[in-house]
């Protein structure tokens, strides 16, 4: 079933005088298909061009951009949870539908936690997954644990359903003694090799050429193992996106590319981003097969995420999902979105179509969840997650002389002079420096 939801996408596209064509997974095949050329003066059809993979034609006409329908958004169940079709419900185990939920309230209650932590001043930044929680665990769900992901910096729900710990989550946003990361990186600047996941970079996009990169080398090693790869639709607008498409699919790379659609690349809204049908249109460009799916509903993610790994490591190629969703939340505690949308807007999405509410009713629906056990997991969620950030609160920062390690083999002269300065530096204002003993931390 997940595999023909791939081949299934299709769209009406007009053309010069008014032709329309069925637009399955490739472009270029529409074009084969539609300019066939009959000509009986040469007898020649199939063109001989290197770089194209067409035949004649004697019509003059240009491909034009019809985005009036639009390509498909893939779903499985309304808003209600109730499920359209039941040949496309993956039937799930009941441990394993309650784990997602569960994923999704955990994530959405440390959010609301370390959000307010940072407006308390306690962090110093923060970025929330409100609304787009669907995406991380339908996906998660559908990967082998050892498939390496490369995230943005709204995946947090990837390693929660990985069972990465919330006391180390607390520890990175702190940047503490205990962070695995040294306190070298920004909160929500999330790395475990224990979860097979790529620590997050600020710079925009920088992470989809290293996946290509990354999924290039699974194909050599032939391990069976897929890169995922998350990005924003805003992201998609950087040159490094481009870059990533091509690489991967002209080295026929098993990677996923799995964009989270929105609505707005900070305060840029997609109408300013872009002209095309979003993401999803340049995925055949780059000869990718390509899908497009209701990311607020979580089943729907995990079919077309199952079906996409599924073509990647049986066919070596790259899959692209675009998953269409809304980000509830502000960008990042540096933003204030109320400048730039409705609240009312925020509200509408916020009630009607949040993923979560959505999957709380297709387990409740199937007599898997009550509003008890609801209130009960709730309330130990929050007791779980501030148990973690009290702990995480009291350890002391890394030691100073751990900005110096881990970058040079050898300490090159002009940071031996910087560290020693700063060593001047604190001896001098010792009483400000409240750090783990560094004999003992190594």
């Amino acid at each position: 079933m997940a595999s023909c939801v791939l081949r299934n996408i299709s769209r009406a596209t007009k053309v010069g005088g008014g032709l329309n064509k069925n637009l399955t997974c490739s472009f270029i095949q529409a074009q084969r298909n539609q300019h066939a050329d009959q000509s009986e003066l040469t007898g020649e059809t199939l063109a001989q061009f290197p770089g194209a993979k067409a035949h004649y034609t004697q019509k003059l006409d240009f491909l034009q951009p019809d985005v009036s329908n639009g390509i498909p958004i893939y779903r499985v169940m309304d808003r209600n949870g109730v499920v359209f079709d039941e040949s496309h419900d993956p039937r799930l185990s009941k441990e394993e539908l309650i784990k997602w939920y569960k994923s999704m309230t955990l994530l959405n209650t440390m959010d609301k936690i370390l959000y307010e932590s940072q407006r308390q001043g306690r962090i110093s930044f923060y970025m929330t997954n409100y609304g787009e929680e669907a995406t991380h665990i339908g996906s998660a769900a559908a990967l082998n644990p050892k498939d390496l992901v490369y995230g943005q910096y709204r995946e947090a729900g990837v390693l929660v359903y990985r069972g990465f710990p919330l006391d180390q989550f607390m520890n990175q946003c702190y940047g503490n003694s205990a962070d695995e990361g040294k306190g070298k990186q920004m909160p929500v600047h999330y790395g475990s090799n224990d979860k097979s996941f790529v620590t997050i970079s600020s710079p925009l996009a920088t992470q989809m050429p290293q996946a290509a990169g990354s999924a290039y080398a699974f194909k050599r090693a032939q391990n069976g193992l897929v890169v995922i790869c998350y990005f924003g639709e805003g992201a998609a607008s950087e040159g490094d996106a481009h870059a990533a498409f091509n690489f991967a699919a002209t080295l026929e790379c098993p990677i996923i590319f799995f964009c989270r659609n929105n609505g707005y690349a900070i305060s840029t809204p997609v109408q300013d981003q872009y002209r095309g049908d979003g993401i999803a249109v340049r995925g055949p460009a780059y000869g990718m097969s390509t899908i497009r799916v209701d990311g607020n509903d979580a089943l729907a993610v995990y079919n077309a995420t199952l079906a996409a790994r599924d073509m990647a490591v049986k066919e070596n190629r790259p899959v692209l999902i675009e998953a269409m969703t809304y980000r509830i939340g502000h960008h990042s505690t540096s933003d204030d979105s109320s400048a730039y949308r409705s609240v009312d807007e925020v509200k509408k999405w916020n009630e009607r179509d949040h993923p979560i509410t959505r999957f709380r009713n297709y387990i409740t629906n199937k007599g898997l969840w009550t509003e008890a056990e609801d209130k009960e997991w709730k309330d130990d969620a929050r007791k779980q997650v501030l148990t973690s950030f009290a702990a995480a609160e009291k350890r002391l920062k890394p030691d100073w002389r751990e900005m110096f390690t881990e970058v040079y083999d050898k300490l090159p002269e002009d940071l031996k002079r910087q560290q020693a300065e700063m060593e001047e530096h604190v001896k001098l204002y010792s009483d400000k420096y409240p750090l783990q003993n560094y004999e003992n931390s190594k």
